[in-house]
């Protein structure tokens, strides 16, 4: 035996032994004559896939399979449940809806189907279902054994009852982008017309407006104006009707339908939209890493297709979110003469849609030669824990020398006291006196030198020390010039508490 379902202008054929179900051939009753499913605009990126239906079916599943041909992967699956409500209370018996193929094993696939809207009125229900971005099913399947299908679970049997299934392609992948809004509501009537009404709801450009009503007198209705009629289905009971339409601009839709009542009979309506993809996006992260001397204070730049930019440190990362997928060209600049990128630049980085590409920067900087010379002595810090200096430091070399003084001795939790007092006297080395990446007015420089330590004697010895920056910032006072210098593992940096740096013009 077999069971048939009315789509507009195509018959859809049904083992009914395939499902366990009855086997009652559905019956359609039509006012007007057979026309393929229409849309009210054109160029939607949402197209359907695939549709079926049953009717008369009995117990504690509603079930329903997409013979012959599965939906595609990534598509999205609307599922309406209709049924004579065995509560008289306006209860969604539905406890869960699921998928499976229709093998012996009956396979379960695991899509998640989340309820849209429930609508009652104690004598019939109605519930939608929504599934986005569906997997795990033959595209396509080989035989009808690996048809799947979708299936409500009831807390209570029903004497009567249908399912209604759709697959779409095109819409979000995501449910919170795929639903749009929604609303339902129920009546009653007595006569012709009598209008069922779910209300208006907003539609973006480009989404699908689904509606579907449905009612326990199986007769006749009109279709809301601009909608065309997507399926009809119906038994001895139960009757419904889905219509969709799609809007070339956003705006809002109230779907009416005229019920051709001639006794007292309910009517339950729903609306809700479905919202395209939108092109497909990724992210990319791009770092850089940077070694040696002069270092670029100011980062780079990083450009993404020559249209997108955005600054990056010298060892950094920043993101370009919502690329479009595929292929992009990915370029460093800005970066100083004494610096050269080491990995091809510009990169061809592919983004992944939903993903995250990345593309890494690899920079390696030298020593930039300074003419002239710097001359300096000053002191640093205040109070019982300072430093004094002098320096004169050149291209061909030079002299250097710091003094430390902790006058409460040693203190372990000071940075610059851990070892107490103690004076070194260093050499600069020929060739390392640079410049200072974005810094025209410092200098660094390096060399050895000896340290000889007041309250650690045994700290004494020979170490060799790194000027990272002294900064001529003008005239002689507190608070101007800078010096940051690194002596094994004592460090101390700040600006002048007294002296003067000061940076001689070359000659």
């Amino acid at each position: 035996m077999r069971r048939e379902t009315t789509i507009r202008g195509v018959q859809v054929l049904v083992a009914a032994a395939l499902f366990a179900v009855g086997c009652t051939e559905s019956i359609g009753p039509e006012r007007r004559g057979l026309a393929a499913p229409t849309f009210d605009a054109t160029g939607s990126g949402i197209v359907l896939d695939q549709v079926n239906g049953s009717f008369n079916e009995q117990g504690d599943v509603l079930v329903k399979g997409f013979n012959p041909t599965n939906p595609h992967v990534g598509d999205a699956i609307v599922a309406t449940f209709l049924w004579i409500d065995p509560t008289l209370m306006h209860t969604n018996i539905i406890t869960s809806v699921t998928d499976r193929l229709t093998n012996a094993e009956q396979t379960p696939v695991g899509n998640t189907y989340t309820l849209v809207e429930f609508v009652s009125d104690g004598l019939i229900s109605m519930a939608t279902y929504v599934a986005t971005n569906v997997q795990g099913f033959p595209d396509p399947n080989t035989d009808d054994a690996h048809v799947l299908a979708v299936q409500a679970n009831l807390a209570l049997p029903v004497e009567d009852g249908g399912v209604m299934i759709s697959a779409w392609t095109g819409v979000d992948p995501t449910l919170a982008g795929a639903l749009g809004e929604h609303r339902s509501a129920s009546g009653t009537g007595s006569s012709y017309p009598t209008v069922a009404d779910p209300g208006p709801v907003a539609v973006e450009a480009g989404a699908l407006a689904f509606a579907i009503t449905s009612s326990n007198s199986v007769v006749g209705r009109d279709p809301p104006p601009g909608f065309g009629v997507f399926v009809e289905q119906s038994d001895a009971f139960l009757v419904d009707e889905a219509d969709t339409a799609t809007q070339a601009t956003a705006g809002t839709v109230e779907p009416r339908w005229n019920w051709i009542f001639t006794t007292p009979s309910t009517w339950l309506a729903s609306v809700f939209s479905l919202n395209p993809a939108g092109p497909a996006t990724g992210d990319l992260t791009v770092t850089t890493t940077t070694t040696g001397s002069n270092l670029d204070a100011d980062g780079y730049t990083v450009t993404v297709d020559e249209s997108q930019s955005q600054t990056i440190a010298t060892n950094g990362s920043v993101t370009f979110s919502a690329l479009a997928a595929g292929s992009h060209s990915v370029m460093l600049s800005d970066v100083a003469a004494n610096c050269t990128v080491s990995d091809p630049n510009p990169q061809s980085v592919t983004v992944p849609s939903g993903g995250t590409a990345t593309a890494s920067f690899a920079v390696s900087c030298v020593a930039v030669a300074a003419s002239g010379k710097m001359t300096g002595g000053g002191k640093l810090g205040d109070k019982r824990d300072f430093a004094t200096f002098g320096f004169e430091a050149k291209p061909t070399g030079g002299k250097f020398e710091w003094v430390q003084h902790c006058l409460d001795g040693v203190d372990s939790g000071s940075a610059t006291c851990a070892y107490g007092d103690f004076t070194f006297k260093g050499t600069i080395t020929p060739g390392s006196y640079s410049l200072v990446s974005g810094q025209p007015s410092c200098r660094a420089w390096s060399g050895t030198g000896t340290l000889k330590d007041k309250d650690v004697p045994s700290a004494s010895g020979t170490y060799s020390f790194t000027m990272n920056a002294a900064c001529d910032n003008g005239e002689p006072g507190r608070g101007r010039d800078y010096i940051d210098v690194t002596i094994a593992d004592y460090h101390a940096s700040g600006y002048l508490s007294g002296g003067n740096i000061q940076l001689h013009k070359s000659k």
